[in-house]
């Protein structure tokens, strides 16, 4: 199978209304392991994130894959700070991207049980999706984008509004994906779950890639006086 890796970002940009929210960004992902995207409110994670994975224009320079963008797109999936949930049931809705793909019915709903079993959702396949509680929903979330085993997967925050139980359910369902070879690329604004999970640090300030590289140099020794106050705790603006 032909890898959609790695995904080359050269001299990009991405602007709102006028304002430059990104950028430019020179940056390649490779095609292992799992990324962590850190930095204070305001420096663009979201943003970037979302141009990595194509839900943001580029408004300048390129964004490029291993693949035709077509083909990259069906091979990656994108999992929200803010689960969406589809007014259907939860066994439909994890049925729902294989259905796109052109599976039989019977043959997603059969895919979506087995998958709603690995993600502890068996109880909940017959529960209508948006009465979900916080942390049920972004399992679904999570278990909805994995169904489709994507060779890329991006989450924003996916954990910011979830109690520590919730949390480390969601943490062992990366880890497992991962190993699965799943290439994972996540931001999040906790540090502890930073140096948990990540292999490699994307740094953001103020729209720009600030400082990357693996996890065990960035939180020991970070290079930029931004980054070192950010991993200490104070106010970076």
């Amino acid at each position: 199978m032909v890898s959609i890796l790695p995904l080359t970002l050269t001299n990009s940009t991405a602007h709102m209304r006028g304002k430059k929210l990104v950028g430019p960004v020179d940056y390649c992902l490779e095609a292992e392991g799992l990324t962590i995207v850190i930095g204070p409110n305001g420096a663009g994670k979201t943003t970037l994130l979302r141009l990595m994975h194509g839900l943001q224009r580029c408004s300048g320079g390129e964004v490029s894959w291993a693949v035709p963008a077509y083909d990259a797109r069906q091979k990656q999936a994108f999992v929200f700070q803010s689960p969406i949930m589809m007014r259907r049931r939860v066994v439909d809705s994890l049925a729902y991207p294989l259905r796109l793909r052109g599976m039989a019915k019977a043959e997603a709903r059969r895919n979506a049980q087995s998958c709603a079993a690995r993600f502890g959702l068996e109880d909940l396949l017959d529960s209508w999706a948006p009465m979900l509680s916080g942390g049920e929903k972004q399992k679904l979330s999570l278990a909805r984008a994995l169904i489709i085993k994507p060779e890329l997967l991006f989450l924003d925050e996916p954990c910011a509004n979830l109690d520590g139980r919730a949390t480390r359910e969601i943490e062992t369902i990366l880890q497992t994906a991962k190993a699965e070879s799943t290439r994972i690329v996540m931001s999040t604004h906790d540090m502890g779950q930073a140096k948990r999970l990540a292999d490699d640090v994307i740094f953001m300030h103020k729209g720009r890639v600030h400082e990357e590289g693996g996890a065990e140099r960035f939180f020991s020794i970070p290079i930029t006086p931004e980054a070192k106050a950010f991993t200490n705790g104070d106010i970076v603006e």
